[in-house]
C-alpha cells in the first residue's frame, strides 16, 4: 500500500494502519516533509506526507485519528518522526519544519520525538548542487520499523489524486480505510483550472522551473505526472459529475495478481 502525490503549495495525503496491511509509505519527497506518528500501545500508525500551508489543523487531525485507533488500550506513548527535506536552495524545507515543529510544539498532548532526519541531516553535496538523501520512507506497522523505500506501484488513481494536489487542495485527504480494509479516494473537488492546452504545450523545462518547490533535486517522473493531472483536469473538469457520483468515494482493493479493483459500496 503507498500513496504518493505532487503539490508545492499545501499537504498531501495521509492513512492509518489496518490488519491486512504491512507496510505503508510515500516517496517522491524532495522539499516535503514525511510525518510518521505511532502510538506505542495499540501499534496504530499514521503516515503523512506534508509540503505546506494549514499545518496546525493537519497536525490536530492527524493526532486525533491515532487516537481514535487507539481507544481501549490505555498504556503506550505517541512517538512522532520526521523525515525529509533538504537544505535547498530557497530554504522551503527549512521553514517548513520550524512550522512542523511549531504546530506539534502546540499540541495539548505529550509527544516523543524519537528520529528527525530532516534539513542538514537529509543533505549531501554532489557537483556544487545540494540533494536529499531521503527521498522516501517505509513503516512496518507491526514492528514499527522505519526504513528508506521507493514504491514502483503509485496507488490507484494517480491523476485524479494529483489534479487535486495541482489544484491547491488545503487540507489532508485520508486514503485508507482502516475499518472496510480499503484505500479510499475522494470525495473532493477542484475549481476549474485554465489554461491547461497552453501548460501542455511547454516544455519539460518550463514545467519543472515554474511548479517544482527545488527543481535541480526533483525526481525524473515529475513532469510526467504534472501533464497527467493536467489531462485529467482538463477532461474533467468538474469531478462531482464525471467521478464522484452522487458524491461517494471511490474505494479500491487488491486483487490475487496485485491489481487494482474498483470496489463498489
Amino acid at each position: 500500500m503507498k500513496i504518493s502525490d505532487i503539490n508545492m503549495l499545501v499537504k498531501k495525503e495521509h492513512f492509518f494502519f489496518p490488519e491486512n496491511v504491512s507496510i505503508i509509505g510515500t516517496d517522491d519527497c524532495v522539499t516535503c516533509i514525511i510525518v510518521v506518528i505511532r502510538h506505542t500501545g495499540s501499534g496504530a500508525v499514521c503516515l503523512a506526507h506534508l509540503d505546506g500551508a494549514d499545518q496546525e489543523n493537519g497536525i490536530s487531525q492527524l493526532i486525533s485519528r491515532v487516537q481514535e485507533v487507539s481507544l481501549g488500550y490505555p498504556s503506550g506513548r505517541l512517538e512522532l518522526h520526521l523525515l525529509g527535506g533538504f537544505m535547498d536552495s530557497r530554504d522551503y524545507s527549512e521553514h517548513l519544519v520550524i512550522h512542523l515543529l511549531h504546530a506539534f510544539h502546540k499540541e495539548p498532548l505529550e509527544l516523543d520525538l524519537v528520529l528527525a532526519c530532516v534539513g542538514e541531516m537529509n543533505t549531501s553535496v554532489r557537483g556544487n548542487l545540494a540533494w536529499p538523501n531521503v527521498y522516501g520512507v517505509g513503516v512496518n506497522v507491526k514492528t514499527g520499523e522505519i526504513f528508506q523505500a521507493t514504491f514502483p506501484d503509485k496507488g490507484p488513481e494517480l491523476a485524479l489524486r494529483s489534479a487535486r494536489l495541482l489544484t491547491s487542495s488545503t487540507h489532508l485527504m485520508d486514503v485508507y480505510d482502516c475499518t472496510l480494509g480499503l484505500m479510499r479516494i475522494g470525495p473532493f473537488h477542484y475549481p476549474p483550472l485554465r489554461g491547461i492546452d497552453l501548460w501542455l504545450e511547454q516544455t519539460d523545462d518550463f514545467i519543472i522551473f515554474q511548479l517544482s518547490s527545488a527543481p535541480d533535486a526533483e525526481v525524473p517522473h515529475f513532469t510526467s505526472k504534472v501533464r497527467t493531472a493536467l489531462k485529467y483536469i482538463g477532461d474533467n473538469p468538474f469531478p462531482a459529475v464525471t467521478t464522484f457520483l452522487e458524491n461517494r468515494p471511490k474505494y479500491y482493493r487488491r486483487d490475487e495478481s496485485n491489481s487494482w479493483i474498483l470496489v463498489r459500496y
